[in-house]
């Protein structure tokens, strides 16, 4: 008896608590759609800010986060999944290979704002960006690396030993074993690792505060990675913080819980949709 009564209690606390939790995420949805899609607006989404008229767009600052997703991503995938077939592939000294892993968990428990503060200081003063969307994406990419790593090595070891041999049983190099037959085994958790470091791009200010900027120009993808530039979510701080507009501030969170949303569905899509290919061949 005692033993049901401790089953039920326990049962009754998960579900008190999963009920909270959803109630509190569909609290946040309702609030911040409730608030901020009547603020967005055609003219908000497509013009830039003008200090002359006092209109507010924020066009610049949807492009300077798709230009600093797409650098970010060009710099930590290479990086992120090399180390990772390196550590897995090449390794020899175990050792060693635990030491990295150690560091790359550490490195992801940092706060964002010291990422930034170094970023300043070695981006921006000693390479002498300054405060350009550039200095911003190289940051990113020390912070998301981690990630892209730890994801592909995981991904790498649930590639059985046995396609390795038999590939290597057909005469295959090293290398062409790893391009052909592991690669193309473990690209979900590549994709996976993508995905996520996209969505921490999107919900990135700290970091970018002090590296990337507040400007709201409008400008081409070369030319603004030179440049200073505002995301969204810089933004966001800037027009709440600085300037008491919190229309426009619940607008761009509702854009923002949109494209986060996105993100999280397409990670699950491609998760399911891979692991269902695997599953049939």
């Amino acid at each position: 008896m005692k033993r049901k009564i401790n089953i039920a209690l326990l049962r009754a606390l998960c579900i008190i608590s999963a009920a909270f939790t959803c109630a509190l995420v569909l609290f946040l949805l309702v609030y911040i759609f409730a608030k901020g899609v009547p603020n967005i607006s055609w003219e908000l989404l497509s013009t830039k800010r003008s200090y002359l008229t006092g209109k507010i767009g924020i066009l610049p600052d949807i492009l300077n986060t798709v230009y600093i997703i797409v650098a970010t991503l060009v710099f930590v995938l290479p990086l992120g999944v090399g180390s990772a077939v390196y550590l897995s592939e090449y390794a020899k000294n175990k050792r060693l290979v635990a030491v990295i892993e150690y560091a790359a968990e550490t490195l992801s428990g940092i706060p964002s704002i010291i990422y930034g503060l170094v970023g300043m200081l070695f981006f921006c003063e000693f390479l002498d960006m300054q405060t350009s969307l550039l200095a911003g994406a190289l940051t990113l990419v020390i912070m998301n690396l981690p990630t892209v790593m730890r994801t592909t090595q995981e991904s790498l070891k649930t590639v059985p030993q046995s396609y390795r041999e038999g590939a290597f049983g057909l005469g295959a190099g090293k290398w062409r074993v790893i391009r052909t037959v592991v690669l193309p085994g473990c690209i979900d958790g590549v994709i996976t690792g993508c995905i996520l470091s996209v969505g921490r791009i999107l919900g990135e200010s700290a970091a970018l505060l002090f590296t990337a900027g507040t400007a709201h120009a409008l400008n081409g993808f070369f030319a603004g990675l030179r440049s200073s530039g505002s995301t969204l979510t810089v933004s966001l701080y800037m027009y709440v913080k600085e300037e008491g507009e919190f229309g426009v501030g619940f607008a761009i969170a509702a854009i923002l819980m949109v494209l986060t949303l996105l993100v999280n569905l397409l990670a699950a899509f491609v998760g399911h949709r891979f692991k269902r290919r695997q599953n049939d061949e």
